[in-house]
């Protein structure tokens, strides 16, 4: 039995839906296979980004943040609260509720565009053609002009903390959690480990992060990263940086269990640490298992990632592949854009994405989001540059709302004054840097942008300041030089 399709998308997460109903929109004949299933063993689109990653998380993390506010932020307020009660099971079960509302829309967005949804396993095979596993065994091969590889990552195993799903889990299994651990222990301080040790820092659990990189976020501009550890200190994470964990062992049984974590501290000396429970955030790895047949065409490159040009394509002609699968950070909107991308030069048309201007964006709080080159960055190329930078303590807004933690900083070319990055770590600072990121797209000055009119009192004023900070001309700071 053979179908023929003009699009095949393997993959439903961020970056192959959005491709898939592209397409359709286009009006390519298209099917997106998907393998995951649900609590229930119900297929489910989505991908990590919707039911263990970006927004389950996200879930967690604001209702975590509510209850640490009712604790922590409300009496100075005038607002006394006694008695605040956690009940994490219905936490959770908002979190799961949330995620089947995302999930069934993408459901009925395959409907509305005319997606052919098929949950089971797809792999790759020479001539654009796509081996389908149903999910009852069933296999059928699927013809297509086109084949587009959004397969995802998975979560980096380290054989010196093996999870067992139990004391010792991963990024999934964390967002699963039906009670506050007394103290936990998490292998890893990057994006993922320092969201999921939030989380339950604020419910209650004293929070111990052990980190290989003497850096911490070492992606991101180091000014900002060193506020960043500054503020999470400040709310009660332990962040040990050069941290190499050798080894694991579970002690105790039943719900008494618990591990003890060996490593080499900063300074080289051996140490141990006793943990209810144990996250493993060492990273992600793309997903690539059982996916291309040996004569499919599809190169690897040296780090395990499908190996794609600056469009997507594959060196096996109409073959293409997106988001985690492929070169880049692992990021949701990357793989979006990129899906979009090839669906329309699918279609033929020019699209392409603006690797240079994707924001990064870390949703502890005060958040932390970048755009652009770091101050690090710039000067490794050697081009002259000046930097703005405002405090977020000198933003009205931002002290009326009680965030006067953090600041804006925007990197600018010294003669062409283009904005070359900006870097935030304060409130809504995901949403602040996405105006810079619309600005640099278009080659914006840091002049353009003070010369705009920011609404006040709004924290979007601490963008304008910084760009005015640049030349010297900040009007709610002392200027370090002017003009």
């Amino acid at each position: 039995m053979s179908d023929k399709y003009d699009v095949v998308v393997i993959g439903a997460g961020p970056a192959g839906y959005v491709c898939a109903i592209r397409a359709a929109q286009l009006g390519l004949k298209t099917a997106c296979i998907e393998k995951m299933k649900n609590s229930e063993g119900k297929g489910v689109n989505g991908g990590t980004c919707l039911n263990v990653g970006c927004i389950p998380s996200k879930a967690l993390l604001d209702s975590s943040y509510k209850f640490w506010e009712i604790q922590h932020g409300s009496d100075q307020h005038g607002i006394t609260i006694k008695d605040a009660g956690l009940d994490v099971p219905k936490m959770i079960g908002r979190k799961d509720a949330i995620v089947k509302q995302l999930t069934q829309g993408i459901a009925g967005l395959f409907k509305a565009n005319g997606v052919t949804s098929l949950f089971g396993t797809g792999r790759l095979l020479a001539e654009r053609k796509v081996e389908y596993t149903d999910e009852s065994g069933k296999v059928t091969v699927l013809e297509a002009d086109n084949v587009v590889i959004a397969s995802g990552s998975q979560p980096i195993d380290i054989p010196v903390a093996p999870v067992d799903g139990e004391v010792i889990i991963d990024s999934t299994g964390a967002l699963e959690l039906q009670a506050v651990p007394g103290r936990l222990g998490v292998i890893g301080a990057g994006v993922i480990g320092l969201e999921l040790g939030s989380v339950w820092n604020r419910l209650g659990s004293e929070v111990v992060l052990l980190e290989a990189m003497e850096d911490f976020l070492a992606i991101m501009d180091q000014q900002i990263a060193k506020e960043t550890k500054k503020i999470l200190t400040k709310q009660g994470l332990d962040i040990r940086l050069g941290c190499r964990v050798t080894g694991s062992q579970i002690k105790g049984r039943g719900k008494s269990k618990k591990v003890e974590v060996t490593y080499l501290g900063a300074d080289g000396a051996e140490a141990k640490e006793i943990f209810d429970k144990l996250i493993v955030c060492v990273g992600r790895r793309p997903f690539t298992e059982n996916l291309l047949a040996p004569d499919c065409g599809v190169a690897l490159d040296e780090r395990g990632s499908i190996y794609v040009n600056e469009h997507c394509a594959t060196n096996a002609p109409g073959v293409w592949a997106v988001g985690d699968v492929v070169r880049g950070p692992m990021l949701a909107h990357k793989g979006s854009e990129e899906g979009v991308m090839v669906a329309e030069r699918i279609a033929g048309h020019k699209t392409q994405v603006n690797y240079d201007i994707i924001t990064n964006v870390v949703y502890i709080h005060p958040e932390v989001a970048s755009v652009g080159r770091t101050e690090e960055q710039v000067k490794q190329s050697g081009e002259p540059y000046k930097i703005g930078t405002f405090p977020f303590v000198a933003s009205g807004r931002a002290l009326a709302a009680d965030e006067k933690d953090g600041l804006v900083k925007m990197i600018v070319h010294e003669e062409s004054d283009r904005v070359l990055g900006c870097h935030i770590v304060g409130p809504s600072a995901a949403d602040l840097v996405q105006q810079v990121a619309i600005a640099m797209e278009f080659g914006s000055t840091a002049e353009d942008l003070a010369l705009m009119v920011f609404g006040h009192p709004t924290l979007s004023e601490a963008v304008h300041e910084a760009a005015l900070a640049a030349n010297g001309h900040a009007i709610h700071i002392p200027n370090k030089r002017k003009r």
